[in-house]
């Protein structure tokens, strides 16, 4: 029995295996393929100078030298504290799959698995790769509603990925207890690989290509340099570095604060287990899949003619490395592990053998504890970092061996081309900023680990180590009046309930309890006026001589005039979208800058970077956490704020897109006359510290016309009806700005040479292949979210890229990408929503026209013309 071959291994400790590190320099835990063969020494040789210097010798930072050689980059320098795959890479258990809820994140599996498949052939290196393929079990009803929701978003995907029968899992692995089991998310190629022999035959190829790979060499010291590049120390000697990348794996906190960042990384305890032979294992004919119970939440797989299975605690029971985090790595520390902890992991035992009923008569010859770093929200941190120059980091990896491959290439490209090859907005390091506590960090960690099975729905909130210091000046005000939401360490009203409604977090993959608030909130800004907490947008002011000159290069549209604001977009080199801001120019050659909560960083690092590049004498100042901002939008919006400042609100003075610094309340604002729901309104940017008594001057100004609340979920509804597009969902750097239809935001015509103005001129010239359409469906108690597969004919042919309930004419509404040929109004196409295909049309945009607009026409011929 398991649970005494438990006992027995506690007794005696060992069973010929020390807890707490392997002897010598074993290839791998599971000393899979590859063993026979010798570890490749490092080179003796040292270089003064190189392009770039990756810190790391684990999975990835190997994967990232040998793409950078072989794409032709030289003067690649590998530098490792001890020797390669130390730290997390040698104890990995090697899983590998195509599966990711994350849209771009499957490329990134995509790449890996198609690359170690072919990467033996290539080095001559063996790397132990199984693809039995894997399995996801549902054993609830509201599992088979989530594959059904992945199952939506894998038609426009090279990925295979089927929803199977039970009577199939059984065929596929015939040791199950199927006795609760509803349905199984099956991947084909799916597997597992050995991390020692895939790391050896990625370090044989980046040396082939001419990459230097040297260990031991610890960093000690980082010194930035005033040209951008660095001086890395090594008790080698020093070595001069145009760029240097942070892949140290959980030293990468030590080498972050080399140059005072605090990366926030925290070290956590995994353990897995490993049976001796199994005799109806060992009698299959075929290797079983890889097996992932969620509601059990543990993997297991074949290991030789055994079973490898591995539990994710719940954030009560399972352990972070505190220690590490408050002294740092214990030195020396590179291929040791921690004693297990049975009693931590037992129930996850106990669905085990539920489920595979032959683990009870199993013996147990290892238990693996290691060290593996976790990230606040599960997912690594990728590419260059904000407020550093030439520092890129490839850290936080809680999945290294399947996400290795594919982020070596990301990044491999986005340094030699100066740009990302797609969007991956999710892995930016620069999603975290100075709110990223030490205790943030670890509660989410917590979280994210116990969450590792959970179910993925839409609008998913997590509330762990929430709310962080980054609170607007309204948060104790709103709290108890709706359902906050978390973006960029801000808490954000998504929507408000009044008394008797059901105020809870309810998560769904159908409509759930705000559908009807959000309904309310939606006819509150049509009908009345609507006041809405907007604080946690991104703000810089720019000011210098060369300001305009510095705006002019990196956006597409004009500078506006002054006391005027307009929508601009940064383009990548290629001519795709980088970011969206609007621009106010408040007075001659000072600018305020507004972009979105979660791309702050994002965008400042570009621009910042621009203003190096060129030279440019200007001041840059991100004051997010300084201004707090309140829309107030609505028909009678313009009523309310009147009766509390003197300025002339009328249409002709205060026109639409313009801006103006005055007083509300004698609280002083500067005012935009712009609104993302398409209704007259205003932004107000003011001082954090005034945002309650603004708000209530407000509020209490606007009794008489039934001011109330409004949240995020019923301004994503209202822009959608007006087509208003948004940035990381319509529009980012996996799209063009023509095809995105924003042609009338970039301007091909104006005199300076805006980046990705060529590339743009071309694709025009070339012609386009896709097009965003705005679609209406009728569907029953489900709504498109973005990211479902377009179907015409039998065949995917797009997605969808955001989606919401139309209150207007009361059916769903959806943007989406399809090929032109099927773009024009009328065009009837399919979208997959939960395993069924709705039908849909194309429709003339928008489906609701803006205020200004509205107001346009009115003045022009009447009401009948709108």
């Amino acid at each position: 029995m398991l649970r005494p071959g438990i006992r027995r291994l506690r007794g005696l400790r060992l069973l010929g295996f020390p807890l707490r590190g392997f002897p010598g320099h074993p290839r791998s835990v599971c000393s899979r393929q590859g063993e026979e063969n010798p570890p490749l020494s490092a080179e003796s040789r040292w270089k003064d100078r190189a392009e770039t210097v990756i810190i790391g010798g684990g999975c990835v930072g190997v994967s990232l030298a040998y793409h950078l050689a072989k794409a032709g980059m030289k003067d690649v320098v590998l530098l490792e504290k001890s020797e390669l795959t130390a730290g997390s890479t040698w104890h990995a258990a090697g899983l590998t799959t195509y599966f990711h809820p994350g849209i771009n994140l499957k490329k990134i599996h995509y790449y890996s698995i198609k690359l170690y498949e072919k990467l033996e052939e290539e080095t001559g290196q063996v790397v132990g790769f199984h693809q039995p393929g894997s399995i996801r079990i549902a054993t609830t009803p509201v599992r088979v509603d989530e594959f059904k929701y992945q199952m939506t978003r894998t038609g426009w995907h090279a990925t295979e990925q089927y929803i199977i029968e039970p009577e199939k899992i059984q065929e596929m692995f015939p040791l199950l207890n199927m006795n609760k089991i509803l349905a199984g998310l099956y991947n084909p190629g799916d597997g597992h690989i050995d991390p020692y022999s895939l790391t050896m035959a990625l370090a044989a190829g980046a040396r082939k290509y001419g990459a230097l790979l040297k260990y031991p060499a610890p960093v000690t010291s980082l010194k930035p340099r005033s040209d951008g590049t660095w001086d890395v120390e090594t008790p080698h000697g020093s070595m001069r570095a145009n760029r240097i990348v942070n892949a140290a794996g959980f030293w990468a906190r030590e080498v972050g604060k080399m140059i005072g960042l605090e990366h926030p990384l925290i070290p956590v305890q995994h353990q897995y287990i490993i049976t001796s032979t199994i005799p109806e294992v060992k009698a299959l004919k075929r290797e079983l899949p890889v097996l992932r119970d969620l509601e059990g939440s543990f993997y297991l797989r074949q290991e030789r003619d055994g079973l490898l299975f591995g539990p994710y605690e719940s954030q009560e029971k399972m352990k972070v490395q505190d220690s590490w985090v408050t002294s740092g790595v214990p030195p020396g520390f590179g291929k040791e592990l921690f004693e297990s902890d049975l009693d931590r992991i037992m129930e996850h035992v106990e669905a085990a053998m539920d489920l595979v009923p032959v683990l009870k008569k199993a013996d147990i010859i290892r238990i693996v504890n290691g060290p593996i770093t976790y990230s606040p929200d599960i997912l690594p941190m990728v590419g260059p970092h904000q407020g550093v120059r030439n520092y890129w980091v490839a850290v936080g990896f809680g999945y290294g061996i399947i996400h290795a491959g594919g982020v070596g290439k990301y990044l491999s490209d986005w340094i030699l081309h100066g740009e990302p090859p797609f969007d991956l907005i999710e892995l930016d390091p620069n999603r975290y900023g100075k709110w990223t506590t030490t205790e943030y960090t670890e509660a989410k960690a917590r979280e994210s680990y116990g969450f590792n099975n959970i179910v993925g729905y839409p609008k998913e909130e997590r509330f762990a180590g929430r709310p962080t210091q980054r609170v607007s000046g309204l948060y104790k005000t709103l709290e108890s009046k709706c359902s906050m939401g978390f973006h960029a360490g801000w808490e954000q009203p998504h929507w408000f309930y009044k008394p008797g409604q059901d105020a809870g977090y309810r998560p769904s993959f159908h409509r759930t309890n705000w559908f009807e608030p959000v309904g309310s909130e939606y006819q509150q800004v049509m009908q009345r006026v609507g006041v809405i907490d907007l604080s946690p947008f991104g703000k810089f002011n720019i000011k210098g001589k060369d300001s305009i000159r510095l705006l002019d290069h990196v956006f597409a549209n004009v500078i506006p005039k002054v006391g005027f604001t307009n929508i601009s977009h940064m383009l990548t080199p290629k001519g795709r979208v980088y970011a969206e801001l609007t621009v106010s120019h408040q007075s001659p050659g000072e600018f305020l800058l507004v972009t979105g909560s979660g791309s702050e960083l994002h965008d400042l690092r570009w621009i910042e970077e621009e203003a190096i590049k060129g030279g440019c004498d200007v001041e840059i100042k991100n004051i997010t956490d300084e201004l707090g901002v309140l829309g107030v939008t609505g028909p009678y919006s313009r009523k309310v704020l009147q009766k509390l400042t003197s300025e002339d609100l009328s249409d002709n003075v205060f026109k639409f897109l313009q801006t103006k610094s005055l007083k509300v309340s004698n609280i002083p604002v500067t005012a935009i006359r712009i609104s993302y729901t398409g209704e007259l309104g205003w932004e107000l940017y003011h001082r954090q510290e005034d945002s309650a008594a603004l708000y209530d001057a407000i509020m209490n100004a606007g009794q008489e016309e039934g001011i109330d609340n409004f949240g995020t979920y019923a301004m994503n509804a209202l822009r959608l009806e007006k087509a208003f597009r948004a940035w990381g969902l319509e529009m980012n750097c996996d799209t063009n700005p023509l095809e995105a239809g924003l042609e009338s935001f970039v301007k091909l015509n104006k005199p300076a040479d805006f980046i990705g103005k060529q590339a743009l001129k071309q694709i025009k010239a070339k012609g386009l292949k896709r097009r965003l359409v705005c679609l209406t469906l009728a569907t029953d108690d489900v709504d498109p979210e973005g990211n479902e597969s377009i179907w015409y004919d039998g065949k995917v042919v797009g997605n969808t890229t955001s989606g919401s309930y139309s209150y207007h004419i009361q059916k769903s509404l959806a943007f989406a990408y399809v090929p032109v040929e099927l773009s024009k109004v009328g065009q009837q196409v399919e979208v997959e929503l939960l395993g069924k295909n709705y039908p849909a049309v194309v429709i003339q945009e928008p489906l609701v026209l803006t205020e200004p607009t509205r107001s346009r026409l009115q003045k022009k011929g009447g009401k009948d013309k709108i």
